[in-house]
């Protein structure tokens, strides 16, 4: 067997530019130590980032010498929390390269941006809401409020095996909107499910036929550079925690000016008016992003998101693209390589299997030597027994693992029918049992603290999988009869 000490001058030899990326070993000693303290391996970055020592410290530094109040005043107190608002905002504008043409709405989350979109734009019998199959849910309910409001919905499929949009389909429905009408396209810079990096020139190709464009950046943006000027979409949702893991409950709405005069929002809410009576049922929203920004700002936290991009800035995104991108081809290669003892694959990649045009996500599931599908859920019990933390389920994004796992209407039907109050657990359990389908998946995520041993501990353990059985890993059954026999009562 060859020791680790091989594996990483053989991984090392293989990927000569991961040592430019050695200052964040430095970095991760300083102020990521808590990991290595407590033998952790954390490899769910599209979850959450992980926020450094040192944000917390300058945090909480501002907060303990300032003086801070609620931003609708203008007391000393409140100018102060203002001044810092908006100085983030800047900062914010200027991280994505945004220049004058952009602004920046502060959210809860991504989720809080993409309902701003979704109940705002203004969806109407004629226009059309274009989504890519490839979304997450929050980007997919976008279409509860174009339906309701008489616009059509479509989806644009993916390929397989590599679950990238189709783009000779979406160049088809692209070209067959009214032009007349308010149009919106949305897809991911980057699929949270497979991290495939669906092509930017989208955003231009979709102008061309006469699309508003809606970009889901949240998965991207964490180890790649958006730059505003080069690709312009209409609205882009990012999720700073996502970025750099501190503060968490802010989110931003990236808007292009001349489309923030389309959204109509259905109601106002206090610090989003500049007027409102009672007695005359009137109200004048804000200007700009104000009309948008409900209630009170989170300001405290708001002042930490500035923080967090110098943060990003002194380590550099193209450091940590860089080793982000080392890593997953490193994990990739080894456990596309994995073989039970009768030959058969132990592990599915969904997605590409090389890393062009792909970011730091290796999404998977593991098979059994008789090759029957190993549930995810007791993978990861038995990762975290190890202190490794993953991620597993569907993601919030339903439409790639359909697309991958071959998930029909039928299959959702035959469910319906046998579990009326169906969960994802169970019609895992339903689509395992009738056709050794998924409904769901292990996903490793890499960011700016993973190194090699991180990569390294998560191909160990799954080598540990080899020649088990389900039954061999404490996994429990699952029969459909016995549960349509306690459905119809009999």
């Amino acid at each position: 067997m060859i020791v680790a000490e091989d594996r990483l001058r053989e991984f090392v030899r293989k990927h000569p530019e991961y040592a430019s990326t050695v200052r964040l070993d430095a970095i991760r000693a300083a102020d990521y130590s808590r990991l290595d303290a407590a033998g952790d391996a954390y490899l769910d970055y599209t979850g959450a980032g992980l926020y450094a020592a040192s944000q917390i410290r300058e945090h909480g530094e501002l907060l303990a010498s300032s003086l801070l109040g609620n931003p609708h005043s203008g007391s000393p107190a409140s100018l102060s929390a203002t001044h810092l608002v908006e100085r983030t905002r800047r900062a914010v504008l200027d991280w994505f390269n945004a220049g004058d043409d952009y602004t920046a709405i502060f959210t809860l989350n991504a989720t809080g941006a993409l309902k701003h979109v979704g109940e705002s734009y203004p969806f109407a019998a004629g226009g059309r809401l274009l989504l890519s199959v490839d979304n997450h849910n929050s980007v997919n309910g976008i279409r509860e409020f174009a339906l309701a409001r008489g616009a059509s919905v479509s989806y644009a499929p993916l390929t397989m095996p590599e679950l990238r949009i189709d783009e000779p389909e979406m160049e088809r429905l692209l070209a067959t909107c009214d032009r007349s009408a308010n149009n919106l396209c949305a897809f991911p810079a980057q699929s949270n499910f497979t991290g495939v990096k669906h092509p930017l020139d989208l955003v231009e190709r979709a102008h061309a036929r006469g699309w508003d464009v809606l970009l889901d950046a949240a998965a991207f943006v964490p180890s790649d550079r958006l730059d505003l000027q080069r690709v312009t979409p209409e609205f882009a949702c990012v999720s700073f925690y996502k970025m750099f893991g501190y503060p968490t409950g802010v989110g931003c709405l990236l808007v292009r000016k001349r489309a923030l005069d389309k959204l109509r929002r259905p109601w106002f809410a206090g610090g989003t008016v500049n007027f409102a009576t009672v007695g005359g049922t009137r109200h004048l929203l804000a200007p700009g992003e104000a009309g948008f920004e409900d209630g009170t700002l989170n300001y405290l936290s708001i002042a930490g998101v500035e923080i967090g991009l110098r943060h990003l800035a002194s380590v550099g995104i193209e450091v940590i693209q860089t080793r982000v991108r080392c890593l997953t081809e490193w994990l990739l290669e080894a456990l596309v390589g994995l073989r039970h003892s009768n030959g058969r694959p132990m592990v599915r990649i969904y997605g590409p299997l090389t890393t062009k045009m792909r970011g730091g996500i290796v999404t998977m599931n593991f098979y059994d030597p008789a090759g029957h599908l190993l549930d995810y859920r007791r993978v990861e019990e038995l990762a975290g027994e190890q202190r490794i933390s993953l991620r597993t389920g569907c993601f919030c994004n339903p439409g790639a693992g359909e697309t991958a796992e071959g998930i029909t209407d039928e299959d959702v039907v035959a469910a319906l029918e046998i579990r009326e109050d169906l969960t994802l657990s169970r019609f895992l359990e339903i689509v395992t049992a009738r056709g050794g389908k998924s409904a769901g998946a292990i996903r490793a995520s890499l960011g700016l603290a993973s190194n090699f041993a991180d990569v390294e501990r998560f191909v160990q353990f799954a080598a540990s999988l080899r020649d088990q059985s389900r039954l061999a890993i404490g996994e429990a059954t699952f029969d459909i009869e016995s549960c349509r026999i306690m459905r119809d009562g009999s």
